[in-house]
């Protein structure tokens, strides 16, 4: 079947509007094809807890995430307040992009390319061609350690810093003051536009940075310019069907502004929890709001913080709440993230692993264990069969298995 064919189950009840929070990089486990990334043995939620002895996650462990990985902390218990489960990634690649598509719909047959070794010499050479200046980096960087070695050089030269990671990104970083921030965005729009065909990476990333040597901070102005979806996905046909999406964070970024009808870019994880809030209380109507908490990954996972990182789940975990509350009666909330990124490993890069899937509201059955799903994109199935709109190609609905039985 088609997605163009391809029909919701047709049920008596349906939902309004789903809140899906993405924990961006909680992963809960090595996937079972882990080796072939290197990751055997990551999971970020429990090695975290266990490098800090423990956590507090009293809100999380009542949705069922202590069920999911053994979490010191956060035992398991079998009265949950909604369903929870796991999901297993089948795209060949660990990174956000990849995992969002996913989970909206659109699994990917082949990863996206990577450098390693920096960007080949007439790649760079195109784009400098472009810009009309050289560049300093080419290298696979963390993002805070190469403006703290090529920062004070970019100041004095001009010449912006380009870099990767083991994601298939190209980043641009440029000081302020050096290069404005508009100025910063049309030179990742020329990037985007050069990098395609066998150098199509999943994203071109703006990261402005101010300060002063030894003291320079990457400002708010992040901006990723990302290859569109390949295929329809949850977000377009939800549009397409009259529904309102509401992008909190990165999201309207991740999905290159498609099936988008409001968006809202956030500074940081409690910032993305207040603009949900507020977006989930504003729509009127039936709709989606999607939303991704990305400091978990960015200043956590990626700086090997364990510390942070927990701390960074309890004061989420604090709001949770305050999102359940804010749910009407033909609501749901979504937990789910989309790779893991283990700080307690050597590497710092997304880690292969499962991903948590925890769903509450009035109208979702407590208790339900879900297991293993064997795509991310169940989640899109289950969205828009609960919904009740034109479903996707891939993944399997589970919305019978949790609606509310009276």
């Amino acid at each position: 079947m088609t997605a163009q064919t391809k029909r919701p189950t047709q049920r008596a009840e349906r939902l309004d509007r789903v809140l899906i929070i993405v924990l961006d990089s909680v992963g809960v486990g090595d996937a079972p094809d882990a080796n072939e990334f290197g990751d055997e043995g990551s999971n970020t939620l429990a090695n975290t807890a266990r490098a800090v002895g423990g956590l507090s996650l009293p809100h999380l462990e009542r949705l069922g995430l202590g069920n999911l990985t053994t979490i010191e902390g956060v035992p398991p218990r079998a009265d949950t307040q909604g369903a929870y489960g796991r999901m297993r990634e089948v795209s060949r690649g660990k990174d956000t992009t990849t995992g969002h598509w996913e989970l909206m719909g659109v699994p990917l047959d082949s990863p996206f390319p990577t450098y390693p070794n920096g960007f080949p010499p007439e790649l760079i050479e195109a784009f400098e061609a472009r810009i009309g200046r050289k560049v300093l980096g080419n290298r696979v960087a963390s993002g805070t350690q190469i403006i703290e070695a090529l920062g004070a050089e970019h100041v004095a030269s001009g010449r912006p810093i380009v870099y990767t990671s083991a994601d298939s990104v190209f980043q641009i970083a440029a000081h302020i003051d050096v290069i404005s921030v508009d100025d910063l965005y049309a030179m990742c729009m020329l990037a985007r536009e050069l990098l395609v065909g066998k150098h199509a990476v999943g994203r071109v990333i703006a990261r402005p940075f101010t300060g002063s040597p030894g003291e320079f901070v990457r400002t708010a102005d992040r901006k990723d310019f990302s290859l569109e979806p390949p295929a329809p996905t949850l977000l377009d046909q939800a549009v397409g069907a009259g529904l309102q999406v509401h992008a909190i964070g990165k999201i309207v970024d991740i999905f290159a502004g498609r099936g988008v009808t409001h968006s809202t870019h956030t500074a940081n994880n409690m910032e993305g929890v207040d603009q949900a809030l507020a977006h989930l209380r504003g729509l009127n109507g039936r709709g989606i709001v999607f939303a991704n908490c990305v400091d978990f990954d960015a200043l956590w996972g990626h700086r090997n913080d364990p510390v942070g990182y927990a701390r960074g789940l309890e004061a989420f975990d604090a709001r949770v709440p305050e999102l359940i509350a804010a749910l009407g009666e033909h609501d749901a909330l979504v937990i789910v993230a989309d790779h893991g990124c283990d700080p307690t490993t050597p590497s710092t890069d997304h880690s292969r692993e499962l991903v948590p899937l925890l769903i509450c509201g009035p109208r979702i059955q407590p208790g339900v264990d879900l297991g293993v799903r064997s795509t991310f994109a169940d989640l899109g199935a289950t969205v828009a069969d609960a919904l009740h709109i034109v479903a996707l190609e891939h993944g399997e609905s589970f919305w019978p298995l949790i609606q509310r039985r009276e």
